[in-house]
């Protein structure tokens, strides 16, 4: 769909659920995981739905792709070996290694617009926090430290910041705050889900999902958390919001 909402059209049509799409850098695929095989696995497609291509293929569950920023590789999380941890391939599939190994489950990386780092969400501890490591996977510190679930973080286009969401204050919002983990500031505020943070590619808004008016929808918000405005309006599931380069 457009940025406002408008020209919502289908790109998938399978007896499975595609999920998770997130855009190649230069806008012209879009890798997604999708259930149409019998079990989650990492897709491929063009931008106009042609194409689509399974990149992964084992009993497991591969799921949440994500671009590096140079487009020749994708991370992913899989719990191929037992538990979730995060992984890397080509973008043609090959070379798939793995590059955490810890007790908990390390799911949802993103990576640093730079592609130095990944970002990613992992219950090694006690609950679910937000941790970085080098491309390499090595220097894995925790950023957040909070009561409750900080998952799904999210880069800012010139990563100054990650946005992600917790349901630290009781339920789950959106919040940001500085590389470092410093600075967590809370965005949203409604009596529903806030979820699935995703950047505009100039910084300026965010696209996220929610459930406040009763089912999921998405909205968008100023970067600031000021704005906030639906895009999406249908009896049926809307979610998992990326934004085209």
């Amino acid at each position: 769909m457009n940025a406002d909402g408008s020209n919502q059209t289908r790109f998938t049509n399978s007896p499975g659920r595609d999920m998770m799409p997130a855009w190649s850098p230069d806008g012209s695929r879009l890798a997604f995981n999708s259930d149409r095989d019998g079990n989650v696995e990492i897709y491929m497609m063009n931008a106009d739905g042609s194409n689509q291509t399974r990149l992964t293929n084992n009993p497991a569950e591969d799921g949440m792709p994500a671009w590096s920023p140079d487009g020749s590789r994708l991370a992913f999380n899989s719990d191929r070996d037992g538990n979730f941890e995060i992984y890397v391939m080509d973008a043609d599939g090959s070379n798939q290694t793995r590059l955490t190994n810890s007790p908990g489950r390390d799911t949802m990386p993103a990576w640093l617009p730079d592609g130095s780092r990944l970002a990613f969400n992992s219950d090694r501890g006690e609950d679910f926090e937000i941790y970085v490591m080098d491309a390499d996977g090595s220097n894995q510190p925790r950023l957040t430290n909070s009561p409750g679930w900080d998952t799904m973080p999210a880069w800012s286009p010139d990563g100054s910041c990650l946005a992600f969401n917790s349901d630290r204050d009781g339920d789950f919002e959106i919040y940001v705050m500085d590389a470092d983990g410093s600075n967590q500031t809370r965005l949203t505020n409604s009596p529903g889900w806030d979820t699935m943070p995703a950047w505009s590619p100039d910084g300026s808004r965010l696209a996220f999902g929610s459930d406040r008016d009763g089912k999921s929808e998405i909205y968008v918000m100023d970067a600031d958390g000021s704005n906030q405005r639906n895009l999406t309006n249908n009896p049926a599931w809307d979610g998992d919001p990326a934004w085209s380069p």
